[in-house]
């Protein structure tokens, strides 16, 4: 568009912060081929001549911190921005928690009263979705008085009063932030690029680009179907027929539209204001990318990476907060500390720093209230990080090292400043370790300078550690400045052979498969196959599953029995190649478990195998005994030879008890993986998708062959 008059966009306006101390770009729009004069105060006029499309852009001299000064931009006519402060600016962005206000938080009355800090501005933009890059927003600055900083973002103002305070300069803060929203909407197109684990995002941006060679492949092809379309409808229209409906539209063409959707909160929110010189950003976002776990990092690096590209200004600072722990309803307890490990994961990439939470957290509300502690730690951060001061704590203990002692484990810190201490005077909580042949235990916990001497009874010698590890945690471990440390896990959990140490009979046997069912897929992949190396007639067969669960537990069953085949491809993972397809009680067979309920020792001829690749449903359909018509338990129905859901379950029907499952292993982490019955709507752990909570997960298939 080409303007007759100079403009300015938004962020150009009266009572701005102008970032000291570095090159200042400075834009807008006028009549094509105009020239344009811009001066700061009484700095150097700078001119520039607009382009075709009526844009022009200048860049003006560093400028110390101060003012208030006068911005002058001259072209066909004159535009005067007034009252402008120079110091330091901050992007505050993410989703609720970043948009609270300081009216929500906590002691609002009393923080609102006392903010009178004329020299920390405010900008807020509109929550505005676009599917191309926008170039100006709907905002205006605010000076910070008791009648504007309620509707400040309660973490980017408190961590700007500590700035202000301490750098004694103008903080200026632009909030570019919206409730509910997830990462990628926040992220450049240009951030995806080159992250393996993010190339389907990728694909998704690059064909909407109308120059992308499968772009114009899909429209030409639309375009030749609506071309057809449109003479049959015609030939129909012509003779009085009715005309059927035209093509649709290919849907991957789509622009995206909505707040929800990669690239469109950056378009609309952030890109009009990207290159306005500024000292780094802020983020406090997760809460809706929670339970995507290791994603989330890459995730980071994209959003990261992406503004960093697109600013052309380095690698600023990017300090972001750990969401805070939170209930989430039934949701497993580790989802939440697994998404914390990506987010401290995220500061490998570099001039980064994030805000433990620990401490401060309301399980009841997703929006913690004390967002004063966020602010000062953000402050802090930056104080250490970007301004130098080197005496400034600002971070809370975090894991260096852990050695085994006999019977303990010593886990040393660092960032612990004068030392550590319990935050309430109580003794260490949530440490939790685990040892070879337990779960996890609550642990006693002992400070010793900057470790922390870890030991539990019945646990002899620990191997694992893990800290503040649930949704739940809200640890009090602090440094001596009273800065929480940072959940972790380290060590290494130990999984005991229990198939040697339990099972004596397995020593007359041979392994014909062995399978880390971490690696399950359509076609099974095996450590060990030995299918076809294996000679003669089978005498008996055995299946053995070893799990450990999050809390550590090991879990094992044994079964044996006279075999059910001698095609030993059938006995392993169910495939439509192999032909495996059982429903058939097994004979003279044996179990051995460690899982309540199950039982030990010769069961005979109690035992019925469902083997077979496709879908199933709960109908006992060959009338196994105790089995019911309306849950998946052992007398299911199967419903197809072909591939489909797949299921590998043995059954003792004389309790209607499930031995083990393994389910759905088309997907690594959403197979049903299970011993002994589960709970809810399926005793055989139908839908339970529940293959990605174990820790170690493992299927060997043992041969007794005929001497």
């Amino acid at each position: 568009m080409a303007h007759a008059e100079v403009k300015l966009p938004a962020i150009f306006g009266d009572h701005m912060v102008l970032q000291r101390d570095m090159k200042l770009p400075v834009w807008g729009w006028a009549e094509a081929g105009e020239k344009v004069s811009v001066q700061l105060g009484d700095g150097k006029v700078v001119d520039a001549v607009t382009d075709a499309k009526g844009e022009w852009r200048v860049e003006l001299h560093p400028v110390a911190a101060g003012g208030p000064f006068e911005m002058t931009v001259k072209g066909a006519n004159v535009v005067k921005v007034s009252d402008i402060l120079v110091g330091e600016v901050w992007v505050c962005s993410g989703q609720s928690n970043m948009e609270w206000a300081v009216q929500s938080s906590l002691d609002p009355q009393k923080e609102i009263a006392a903010a009178n800090f004329p020299a920390i501005r405010h900008i807020k933009v509109p929550l505005i979705a676009a599917s191309t890059p926008q170039t100006d927003f709907k905002g205006t600055w605010q000076v910070c008085n008791p009648h504007t900083v309620g509707g400040f973002t309660a973490a980017g103002y408190f961590m700007a009063r500590e700035l202000h305070k301490e750098l004694g300069v103008a903080i200026g803060l632009i909030n570019a932030s919206w409730g509910g929203t997830r990462i990628e909407p926040w992220v450049p197109a240009t951030g995806f690029e080159g992250i393996e684990r993010l190339k389907d995002i990728q694909q998704l941006i690059q064909i909407k680009q109308p120059t992308h060679p499968q772009y114009q492949q899909l429209m030409e092809k639309h375009l030749a179907d609506l071309e057809v379309w449109s003479k049959s409808a015609r030939e129909a229209l012509g003779s009085g027929k009715a005309v059927l409906p035209s093509p649709a539209f290919p849907t991957a063409l789509l622009p995206f539209t909505t707040h929800g959707e990669p690239t469109t909160l950056y378009n609309a929110m952030v890109h009009p204001f990207v290159g306005f010189a500024m000292r780094g950003a802020i983020w406090y976002q997760g809460e809706s990318n929670h339970g995507e776990g290791s994603l989330y990092t890459e995730k980071m690096k994209a959003l990261v990476g992406g503004w960093r590209k697109v600013w052309n200004q380095g690698e600023f600072p990017f300090y972001y907060v750990q969401i805070a722990p939170f209930l989430y309803g039934q949701e497993d307890p580790l989802v939440l500390p697994t998404f914390w490990e990506a987010q401290y994961a995220a500061l490998e990439i570099p001039n980064t720093g994030i805000v433990s939470t620990m401490d401060i957290a309301d399980l009841n509300d997703i929006h913690p209230k004390n967002k004063q502690d966020v602010g000062k730690r953000l402050a802090l951060l930056a104080l250490k990080g970007t301004y130098g001061r080197e005496e400034v704590v600002a971070s809370g203990p975090v894991f260096k090292a852990l050695k085994e002692e006999p019977g303990k484990l010593r886990v040393t810190f660092d960032q612990v400043a004068g030392g550590l201490k319990s935050r309430n005077g109580q003794p260490l909580d949530w440490f939790e370790i685990v040892g070879e042949d337990t779960g996890y235990v609550k642990a006693d916990a002992v400070i010793e300078g900057s470790d922390v001497v870890l030991s539990a009874a019945g646990v002899k010698q620990p191997t694992a550690v893990r800290f503040g590890f649930n949704k739940a945690a809200q640890p009090n471990l602090v440094n001596s400045v009273g800065l929480p440390a940072y959940p972790f896990k380290a060590g290494e959990i130990r999984i005991k052979d229990m198939l040697k140490e339990k099972v004596a009979e397995a020593a007359e046997y041979e392994v014909l498969y062995d399978m880390d069912l971490s690696k399950l897929s359509g076609a099974p992949i095996y450590d060990v196959d030995n299918s076809d190396k294996i000679k003669g007639t089978v005498e008996r067969v055995a299946w053995f599953v070893d799990l450990r669960d999050s809390s550590g537990a090991l879990k094992y069953c044994y079964v044996s029995a006279d075999a059910l085949t001698n095609e030993l491809k059938k006995l392993g993972i169910p495939t439509a190649a192999s032909g495996a397809s059982f429903q058939q009680v097994i004979k003279n067979a044996r179990v051995l478990s460690n899982v309540p309920g199950l039982p030990n020792g010769e069961v005979g001829d109690l035992l019925n195998v469902e083997f077979w690749p496709g879908n199933y449903g709960p109908a006992n359909g060959v009338g196994v005994p105790n089995a019911s018509d309306a849950l998946y338990d052992s007398g299911d129905l199967i419903a197809g030879a072909e591939a489909g859901y797949g299921s590998m379950q043995i059954h003792h029907h004389g309790s209607n008890t499930t031995l083990f499952a393994i389910n759905n292993w088309n997907a690594a982490q959403s197979a049903d993986i299970g011993i002994g019955n589960s709970t809810g709507q399926s005793r055989d752990w139908t839908f339970t998708q529940n293959a990605g909570t174990y820790q170690h997960k493992r299927l060997r298939v043992l041969v007794k062959m005929k001497k």
